[in-house]
């Protein structure tokens, strides 16, 4: 394949704005078409680039991609529509309002095997996930032990944000489903699938009907045990992960961010020695000043489509398992489950 694809972007805020950039950095690929509500009419932007009022004007170009943008009640929707019509899919996380969503997903991926379909779950492509995972993949510091990740911000709406992310009907979740299931994705990344979790799940200090905050404790069927807090009363925000491993820990601090608002980004690779560090061991800090992650993820996208090679991460079976320890922290909540009439997850293990 050596001619440019045609890309279009469904949803064409902060984000689908910033996966035009990277497109637009490439060489082998061009946006001709994106779509958004917030267009006051259609007509073109000011490079050239064809908008529409509805995600459906997009499949009136010619197009190879479709890169996906929207709000979870529709993201779904509009992977499926764009599958249908013959087009690579782009999905941004989460993958819907609930496990359901992606189980449709994956029905209408199986019928177009041809087509490649991804999920940005972009925390996977930071550099300091990068090297955290090659470190563990070479077996230098044995296997995980345990992690405890901490991932928060002061409210729910932040950043000038529109405010559907606390409506249930709309997000289908709040804080854990929105900015958390980055760390349930890097904790799966790192340990596996968690089969064992208790949890507490709150929306007390904000009221809205999403949660503001969720306490897990999960343990995989290998013994890996992981604690996590997901949190919008987090007043100044955090991203911080330790994975504790036999022979030492990676730390995995901060994350580069459009705010910068979650403070440097940085790996501490720690050597423990037992008998001889006195608990004090060794560490090696690498501060990342840069951020590749947007680019990287889409060069990766667009190399299963040119390659024809499946997708490595963000597959829609990453989605799938990672929206589904997500709804077992819900479901695992008795008094939150039952509020929320909340379906147990365990029942779509068959697929």
């Amino acid at each position: 394949m050596s001619s440019s694809l045609r890309v279009g972007i469904a949803g064409f805020g902060v984000v689908g704005k910033r996966r035009k950039a990277c497109v637009d950095r490439r060489g082998d690929a061009q946006v001709v078409a994106v779509c958004d509500r917030s267009f006051a009419t259609e007509g073109a932007l000011e490079d050239g680039t064809r908008c529409y009022r509805d995600y459906r004007g997009l499949f009136t170009e010619k197009l190879d991609v479709l890169i996906v943008c929207l709000t979870n009640d529709i993201a779904a929707e509009v992977t499926i529509a764009g599958l249908t019509a013959g087009l690579h899919v782009f999905c941004e996380k989460p993958p819907g309002r609930s496990v359901a969503d992606i189980l449709s997903v994956r029905e209408c991926e199986r019928r177009h095997p041809a087509l490649k379909l991804m999920y940005g779950f972009n925390h996977r492509y930071h550099e300091s996930v990068q090297d955290a995972l090659r470190i563990l993949r070479s077996g230098e510091l044995g296997k995980v032990i345990n992690m405890r990740g901490m991932y928060g911000k002061a409210k729910l709406i932040t950043f000038n944000q529109p405010d559907w992310r606390t409506r249930r009907d709309i997000a289908g979740g709040g804080v854990l489903l929105d900015q958390g299931i980055h760390m349930v994705d890097i904790m799966r990344l790192f340990g596996g699938d968690f089969c064992d979790v208790h949890s507490f799940v709150s929306n007390s200090h904000w009221g809205y009907d999403v949660e503001d905050n969720a306490y897990a404790l999960m343990r995989t069927a290998t013994g890996v045990v992981a604690m996590l807090n997901s949190s919008a009363t987090q007043w100044r925000h955090r991203f911080n992960l330790d994975i504790n491993l036999e022979h030492g820990s990676l730390i995995l601090g901060g994350i580069l961010s459009g705010t910068k608002s979650y403070g440097a980004e940085t790996l501490t690779v720690v050597r423990a020695d037992p008998d001889n560090d006195g608990g004090d061991p060794r560490e090696q800090v690498t501060r990342y000043n840069r951020d590749p992650s947007w680019d990287e993820e889409i060069a990766a996208f667009f190399r299963a489509i040119r390659a024809d090679m499946a997708v490595e991460s963000g597959t829609s079976l990453d989605a799938l398992r990672t929206m589904q320890l997500v709804f077992k922290i819900y479901y695992a909540d008795p008094i939150w489950r039952a509020t929320y009439d909340i379906p147990n997850p365990d029942s779509y293990e068959q697929h």
